[in-house]
Formats: C-alpha cells, sequence, structure tokens
C-alpha cells in the first residue's frame, strides 16, 4: 500500500462520524451474533435439533429421532435472528455510505443511535415477548432510520 493510500485511510478512521459509524455498527453485529448463541441455548434446553448429527448425546437410532423437532421456543429465536438480518445488513451499507456523504456528527449519531436502540428493542421484544405494537414499533423506528440514512445519500451524491 502506499502512503498516500494510507493517509487516506487514517484520514478514515480519524473521521467522527466515520468512528460512530464503527462503534454503533459494532453493537448491532454483537448483538446479532448474540443471537446465535440464544437459539443454541433454546435448542439444547428444549432438546429441539434439526440435523441427526445433533442429537447424538441423546442416543442413537430411534431414541434420538425424537429430538429432531421444532420448537415453538426455537423458532421464535430464529425468527427475530432472520429479522436482525433483514434489517441489520441493509443498516451496514446504507450507514456506510451515510457516514461518507460528510453528515453533521450529532445528527449521524442521533440516526446511528436510535437505530441500535431499536434493534436492541425489537429483540426484547421478540424474545419477552412484549405485546405488539412494541415489536412492529421497533422495527418501524430501525427501519425508518435506514430509509432516512438512504434518502440523505441519495440527495446528497445523487448521479441518475
Amino acid at each position: 500500500m502506499r502512503s498516500g493510500e494510507m493517509a487516506k485511510l487514517t484520514q478514515l478512521i480519524d473521521n467522527e462520524v466515520f468512528r460512530a459509524y464503527a462503534t454503533y455498527t459494532t453493537i448491532v453485529l454483537l448483538k446479532m451474533m448474540l443471537m446465535s448463541l440464544i437459539t443454541a441455548y433454546f435448542r439444547i434446553t428444549r432438546k429441539a435439533f434439526v440435523n441427526p448429527e445433533d442429537t447424538a448425546s441423546f442416543g442413537k437410532g430411534e431414541s434420538a429421532k425424537k429430538y429432531l423437532r421444532t420448537d415453538p421456543d426455537v423458532e421464535r429465536v430464529r425468527r427475530g435472528h432472520l429479522n436482525d438480518l433483514e434489517n441489520i445488513v441493509p443498516f451496514l451499507g446504507v450507514g456506510l455510505l451515510y457516514a461518507l456523504s460528510g453528515p453533521e456528527l450529532s445528527t449521524a449519531l442521533l440516526h446511528f443511535r436510535i437505530f441500535a436502540g431499536a434493534r436492541i428493542v425489537h429483540t426484547f421484544a421478540y424474545l419477552i415477548p412484549l405485546p405488539q405494537p412494541g415489536r412492529g414499533l421497533s422495527w418501524a423506528v430501525g427501519y425508518a432510520v435506514t430509509i432516512s440514512m438512504a434518502y440523505k445519500v441519495l440527495k446528497t451524491v445523487l448521479y441518475l
């Protein structure tokens, strides 16, 4: 890597908006990774597996087949995890473009914090479960943040 390219990367890391993006992206990615562990926990404690090799510690043959099943609690966690994938992945891309589009730090922090908070509330609403419209509102708030950032990116750097 040439020194000029290294200087550009250093400038990016020195950019406060980019650092805020990196911080909140890491938070939501860790939250999403936690969903995998929660899924595993529910699979083990509910003894509900989808792969025959996962049931080996419970016996062989017919005695192990009873553990090849679905469980409502496991499926609820999986749906929450899928919802994370459907919402956090677009945030990663749109949020990066937004961070690079030159927004004010305070506005960027507002977007990133609201999104992260909405995803955390959504997870609790899914896992507890909280009555609707709690989960739906937390989803809508996070989604609106991503749309708001996308609008700012398109408005700032529109090349159609």
